[in-house]
């Protein structure tokens, strides 16, 4: 296995205390809507302004490059917004190692089936990349999933694993 990073970054996070959860749940629960209104406004307003930015666009190229990376990256802003909101089952299995390491059997093994799966003629061809979230192997640690994904096919790509383990298919270069 070649990690990119310090081994000691490949465990497990340390058990956060009940009460901090507990808070940040029951602030999950007051402000995860507000955040689901703000987003369905936002993409409401990016549309209405791709509408008229279409005709702008058509005469500037560089008007385009800027209202693309605007639309981009503008929806990604606002879910960042609720990245510190806990869940229901983030609360309640906080420190279960179990469970934390049949998340990641069943997150990796999706992965694997949609990557597996043959490609349709009229389809688009199956995610050969995916990205492992830290909240679906913070019990158990960034190696956990690295050896679930390498037993099933998958090998590593440049990580961030205080944010995300990366994978890809290696099957996707071979030949069929």
């Amino acid at each position: 296995m070649d990690v990119y990073e310090a081994p000691s970054a490949w465990t497990a996070e340390p058990v956060r205390p009940r009460w901090q959860l507990a808070l940040r749940f029951a602030g999950s629960i007051l402000w995860y809507p507000v955040v689901c209104v703000l987003w369905v406004v936002v993409a409401a307003a990016l549309f209405v302004v791709g509408l008229f930015a279409d005709a702008v666009a058509a005469v500037s190229d560089r008007f385009e490059r800027a209202c693309m990376s605007f639309f981009d990256t503008m929806p990604g802003r606002v879910a960042r917004l609720a990245s510190w909101c806990v869940t229901w089952p983030e609360l309640r299995h906080e420190g279960d190692t179990a469970y934390h390491k049949a998340r990641v059997d069943r997150v990796v093994g999706n992965w694997t089936a949609r990557a597996s799966a043959p490609s349709e003629p009229t389809k688009a061809r199956p995610a050969v990349e995916c990205e492992i979230p830290l909240r679906d192997y913070r019990g158990v640690g960034g190696w956990y999933v690295a050896e679930v994904a390498l037993a099933q096919g998958w090998e590593l790509r440049p990580t961030d694993v205080r944010k995300e383990v990366r994978l890809w298919w290696s099957a996707a270069s071979k030949v069929a």
